[in-house]
């Protein structure tokens, strides 16, 4: 084995123990973060950020010439390893006060960073005594990767509020895609002899017909009752997206009362409200899939009853507050509306299917 060989085999062992450093560093920031411990501000964690990027402009330049030596690359790999143990001690105090959201959103943004230091500092050992200089060529790509990640940093969420508001935002965008789903629902043709004219051309078609069969259509053919209902679920849902809109508004309100020194208690309700939001989005998308035809009243009613419960536990954690809005208050009251007439058409359906079905065991009998 020759000098450069055994050379970059050190270089890989040290790189192996950087790394296993930082998986320890890692873990640790897995663990709740003890109170009493001084919260580091996340200005302070961004200017770490820009030291990591500082520190991965370096180690780009250093293979922008002859290939250098052993030493070289070992003191660069130690400087940047250092940089980003500091950055991550930073992040962990940052962490002070922070409820489940906001610490997913800053481990996510943390994994991007050391993910792609990673990358960087493995392609630089892995440069070292290559044959392939035009391998260096990549460098770039790799500091380029550090420098996105450094700077996404600053779009990560610095408080609880922020980071719980982006997650109920997430909610009602993927309403407002139910929403548009429902909307796109159509009637069945209201001559029951285009109906028949469409099943033959269908059925002349054979299988191309199939092919030609998206799950589009099959929103395309609802009763005029089916629709009555669909209207009435898309008041829900537009309603619902008012109260998320209210909530929302409410809870930016709150920045000022958020305080790591309350023992958790502020957190820990906004998490229980955005929970609640969340149950809100999951009942929001059954209840678009009840509306593809057959309907079913019963998982409709079971929807119904299910936002109406989460409705009355929003209002009464927000009224919790010092500062509950009265927006808010009645959004939940406009919704609980559109429930009630919901409930009202539900019941008549029921009511109709039941007298349909009586009715067919009197003329079989």
């Amino acid at each position: 084995m020759g000098k450069r060989e055994r050379e970059k085999d050190q270089l890989i062992r040290t790189l192996n123990e950087h790394l296993n450093n930082i998986h320890d560093t890692l873990q640790s920031l897995d663990q709740t973060v003890a109170s009493s411990l001084e919260k580091v501000s996340w200005n302070d964690v961004l200017k770490m950020g820009e030291q990591v990027s500082k520190q991965a402009t370096i180690v780009g330049m250093l293979w922008t010439g002859e290939t250098p030596e052993a030493k070289a690359v070992d003191e660069n790999m130690a400087a940047y390893f250092n940089t980003l143990q500091g950055f991550l001690l930073h992040t962990y105090g940052s962490t002070v006060g922070a409820g489940p959201t906001l610490s997913s959103a800053i481990h996510a943004s943390v994994k991007q960073v050391v993910d792609s230091s990673f990358k960087l500092m493995k392609e630089s050992v892995n440069l070292y005594g290559s044959r392939n200089k035009d391998q260096a060529h990549a460098m770039p790509q790799f500091v380029g990767a550090v420098w996105e990640a450094c700077t996404a940093l600053k779009k990560t969420p610095a408080t609880n509020i922020t980071a719980i508001g982006r997650a109920m935002t997430q909610v009602a965008v993927s309403m407002k895609d139910v929403l548009r789903e429902m909307k796109e629902l159509k009637p069945g043709p209201s001559d029951p002899s285009e109906a028949s004219d469409d099943a033959s051309t269908n059925a002349d078609t054979g299988a191309q017909g199939d092919e030609n069969f998206s799950l589009g259509d099959l929103g395309n053919d609802l009763s005029p009752e089916e629709m009555k209902v669909a209207q009435l679920a898309i008041g829900i849902v537009s309603e619902t997206l008012v109260v998320i809109k209210e909530l929302i508004r409410t809870i930016t309100g709150l920045l000022k009362l958020e305080n790591p020194d309350d023992n958790g208690k502020f957190v820990d309700s906004l998490e229980k409200i955005l929970k609640l939001c969340q149950g809100l989005g999951l009942q929001i998308d059954e209840l678009g899939a009840c509306l593809y035809p057959p309907q079913e009243v019963s998982a409709m009613k079971t929807v119904t009853e299910k936002i109406s419960s989460i409705t009355d536990e929003l209002q009464t954690e927000v009224e919790s507050f010092k500062s509950s809005s009265e927006a808010f208050i009645q959004a939940c009251n406009g919704l609980r509306n559109s429930l009630k007439q919901m409930d009202s058409e539900l019941d008549c359906s029921s009511t109709t299917d039941l007298e349909v079905k009586m009715q067919n065991v009197s003329v079989s009998n």
